[in-house]
């Protein structure tokens, strides 16, 4: 890992009277949770690489609201909803780049209704735009020959359609992609949305993140690959469950890129 991270806010491109071509909505989860903030450093690197001027909100941004809404709380919801888009609105926010498929569903498909229109996209499409355009060039690196499954986010995949993208980024490592019995359109969830994330499990036979894990591990991988902060905690306590965190690890798409190409 080279050169320090440069992360300009809003605020601080506004005071130089710059504009960003695009928002790096960090999340709670890439701003508070130490693994995710691994995920948050890995986009930010490949941003800084390619040169693309970007900014974030810093401590203006709040939560989505997301898990709010989802536990039922539709009023809480509203009234984060609405800080921050008072805040996007007053910056004049056209593109917004999320690091987890929850921001990016709630900030896509549910703000406009609240007078929050933005592009919306996931980081996973925007490294495939980047290698598309050729602005960034990949190479497998440490991956080379590995090895790789990947599992749909809930959010990413059957919430919006978005399957190829994590897929295509990842191929361009020169890996064995092998896929799950369920994905894409049949995906399942790792067991962390709806809010689920925030409570305890409900009786039954089996956790679902174990049961999504042990799917994932039929496949022989040498990584799992995700897209989500929520479900990079729940695959990486299954792959603890079946003690395989030597052979097998637990890594975002983002990062792949970043450490493959040494970033």
């Amino acid at each position: 890992m080279s050169q320090p991270i440069q992360v300009p806010t809003m605020a601080e491109m506004l005071a130089r009277g710059e504009t960003p071509e695009i928002l790096f909505w960090v999340g709670c989860a890439g701003s508070f949770d130490d693994r995710s903030k691994k995920i948050t450093k890995a986009i930010v690197r490949i941003l800084n690489h390619v040169g693309m001027k970007f900014a974030v909100l810093g401590t203006e941004e709040s939560c989505t609201g997301d898990p709010a809404k989802r536990a039922g709380n539709e009023f809480l919801f509203q009234m984060q909803a609405m800080t921050n888009i008072t805040v996007l609105n007053g910056y004049e926010v056209k593109k917004i780049v999320t690091g987890c498929p929850h921001c990016f569903n709630t900030l896509k498909n549910e703000y406009p209704a609240l007078g929050g229109n933005y592009e919306v996209i996931h980081h996973t499409q925007l490294v495939q735009q980047l290698i598309d355009s050729g602005k960034l060039k990949v190479q497998g690196g440490e991956f080379k020959g590995k090895k790789i499954t990947f599992h749909d986010p809930c959010y990413l995949g059957r919430g919006n359609d978005v399957y190829e993208a994590p897929r295509e980024v990842i191929a361009k490592l020169d890996v064995e992609l092998n896929e799950m019995k369920r994905s894409k359109q049949n995906g399942f969830c790792c067991g962390a949305g709806g809010a689920q994330m925030f409570k305890e499990a409900e009786k039954g036979n089996k956790e679902v993140n174990v049961e999504r894990t042990e799917e994932a591990l039929s496949t022989n991988p040498d990584v799992i690959a995700v897209g989500c902060p929520f479900c990079m905690t729940m695959m990486t306590d299954g792959v603890k469950h079946f003690n395989k965190e030597t052979q097998t690890k637990v890594m975002d798409v983002a990062e792949l890129i970043a450490t493959a190409n040494e970033l």
